[in-house]
């Protein structure tokens, strides 16, 4: 009882915000993340958890049945449900991966903005813990149990200053990386790489071209990242 009563007090109390600075330089970290070659390919996996993740949200809130979630070392990732193969419930599964990211970023940035870092990371695990239960395949556990495991450490043994340092290194990762798969999702299509891609998918759901799609999850993306970049940077 009293570890469950220290976690809940701390995912509860509000920590003092960081200095403007180091906000600027978790910002500047996250997008060396996202820019830079070799750490992008590692790095992308966190995208592509969330990415999976807001599709299998998003076919429950809809009431699909979720069936499972792959995630792969090429950092693509495959999230399977069962329902009515077209109508609204499945347009909204497609469409929710390509902007999940984002949103994600976009509602991590409003619980920072309300002081509550640490209670930012504790519901990353519980985020964290209900994909693991739907993961289908090697790959995929061991990347989310390695997620959840260095956000707990942090949660846990990371003093207060570092613990609001990683939530906002968070925040500004989702908030700057979730377009770059967007332009990737994009090149691929010019190169005709991509013929099951959400937007492809989605332009056989409702007649709309996919590069519209790929239009829309861009402007998503984009004003996601500039909302949250004003409530991460707000005094």
């Amino acid at each position: 009882m009293d570890v469950i009563d220290e976690i809940w007090s701390r995912a509860i109390g509000a920590q003092p915000p960081p200095t403007q600075g180091m906000v600027l330089l978790t910002a500047a970290v996250a997008a060396c993340l996202v820019g830079y070659r070799p750490a992008w390919s590692r790095t992308r996996h966190a995208v592509t958890i969330a990415h999976e993740g807001a599709h299998g949200f998003v076919a429950l809130l809809s009431g699909r049945r979720l069936s499972g979630i792959r995630l792969h070392s090429d950092t693509s990732g495959l999230t399977l449900s069962r329902g009515r193969p077209s109508g609204a419930g499945m347009v909204a599964t497609a469409f929710a991966g390509y902007v999940g990211p984002a949103l994600i970023g976009l509602a991590a940035a409003w619980v920072l903005a309300t002081g509550h870092a640490v209670g930012l990371l504790w519901a990353t695990l519980v985020l964290l813990a209900l994909l693991l239960v739907q993961i289908r395949n090697w790959f995929g556990l061991w990347s989310v149990l390695a997620t959840a495991t260095l956000v707990f450490a942090v949660s846990w043994w990371v003093p207060s200053d570092g613990q609001s340092a990683f939530a906002y290194l968070l925040a500004w990762f989702l908030l700057i990386a979730a377009p770059r798969p967007v332009l990737e999702l994009q090149a691929q299509r010019r190169r005709r790489r991509a013929a099951t891609s959400d937007a492809d998918q989605l332009a056989r759901l409702t007649g709309v071209p996919g590069t519209v799609w790929v239009v829309v999850f861009g402007l998503v993306n984009v004003a996601a990242l500039a909302l949250g970049a004003t409530l991460l940077l707000s005094p």
